[in-house]
């Protein structure tokens, strides 16, 4: 994993939607059974925002941004369904989202704004790893036992992640969508 340097008390931060229980932990369950090193240090999730460095003082903007879009996004049902991967670019297998991929490309480019606003490395793919920087055998496992892989919940939240010193990545935040939604207002 590609992570943006820190200096002084800066921290590191990512913007996601987690896979609840009980499909997050059997996905978790997998990486790890893949050989997958991170796997015990990265809940599954949907990135919205991959790894950022911020300065302390503006985590409270952040915050306030976060809430607003959140405010103004509905709630939205999320299917995760089969296997993709992004080889030979990079050594990465997901299960892939079937149905909500237009509500996470909105919220993605919504959160990625404001003092979120950063250029991307690939266009934005909604997904969830179970497999990365693997032996090739492990991936080819991971595309194959996971392709009938099927989950269905409902997103209701975004949660900001912190990564920790110790290389893990811990939910410190949530955002509830939906306040305003009902307003029709749109990230």
């Amino acid at each position: 994993m590609r992570l943006p340097e820190r200096s002084g008390d800066q921290v590191r931060i990512g913007v996601a939607i987690p896979v609840p229980p009980p499909f997050g932990p059997v996905l978790q369950g997998a990486r790890a059974e893949f050989g997958d090193p991170l796997a015990q240090s990265i809940p599954p999730h949907i990135t919205l925002v991959g790894p950022t460095v911020v300065e302390p003082a503006k985590l409270d903007d952040v915050a306030a941004h976060l809430a607003d879009v959140a405010r103004r996004t509905a709630p939205f049902t999320l299917h995760l369904r089969g296997t993709g991967t992004f080889r030979p670019v990079s050594p990465v297998v997901f299960v892939q989202v079937a149905q909500g991929i237009a509500q996470c490309e909105r919220l993605e480019r919504a959160v990625r704004s404001g003092p979120l606003a950063q250029d991307l490395r690939f266009h934005y793919h909604p997904h969830v790893t179970v497999a990365h920087e693997v032996p090739d055998d492990a991936l080819d496992r991971a595309f194959t036992e996971l392709a009938r892989f099927e989950a269905r919940f409902d997103v209701e939240a975004i949660w900001v992640y912190e990564h920790g010193d110790d290389g893990v990545w811990r939910p410190v935040e949530d955002h509830r969508l939906g306040r305003d939604a009902a307003a029709g207002e749109r990230p």
